[in-house]
């Protein structure tokens, strides 16, 4: 089985080019195997509504490393397996933007699934928030918290894979170049 890193970020407003939090869930030979959790100092204004939405401010992330200084640490950890977030679209493209926004090179791509996508083909008829989700299967959440939000996604990727999901069908690339 493969090695996922599921991960859930935050961000400080609308323009969702940096991160004022971001988890990290490793599942390994189809167990948590890891978890990490940081707040990140995103250098930029906070909007009212991600403040609401998160508990997270400027004030609590005063302290905190800036992206360049986090992603040395979790650098590691996003090379080394498939990635996977719940409407991934968002996630990996706020990720793009951080690497794009503070000139960070990478890699050219990185493969990623999905959980929406696969909960989309495997139960159509049921809804995909990630809140629902976790009701449904029992998964506990605290919502809009990245570690919580990295945790339960790991789980429902568990739940799906159970379920007869094949990683080969849910496969997407997402370009890290300008």
């Amino acid at each position: 089985m493969a090695r996922f890193i599921v991960f859930d970020v935050e961000t400080p407003n609308r323009k969702n080019n940096r991160m004022s939090a971001v988890g990290i869930t490793v599942v390994e030979e189809g167990k948590i195997s890891k978890e990490f959790y940081s707040l990140v100092n995103p250098e930029t204004d906070f909007d009212y509504f991600n403040v609401k939405l998160t508990g997270i401010s400027k004030a609590s992330v005063k302290d905190a490393p800036t992206f360049p200084e986090l992603w040395q640490q979790i650098e590691p950890l996003f090379s080394d397996g498939m990635l996977v977030a719940h409407n991934a679209s968002f996630d990996m493209n706020v990720l793009k933007n951080c690497l794009l926004d503070y000139g960070i090179d990478w890699k050219p791509y990185a493969r990623y699934l999905c959980t929406v996508k696969m909960g989309r083909s495997l139960f159509p008829d049921r809804s995909h928030k990630l809140n629902m989700v976790c009701e449904h299967f029992g998964i506990s959440l605290n919502h809009h918290q990245a570690d919580s939000d990295s945790h339960a996604c790991a789980e429902i990727l568990l739940r799906y894979l159970e379920a007869g999901a094949e990683v080969k069908d849910f496969i997407r690339t997402c370009s890290f170049k300008k």
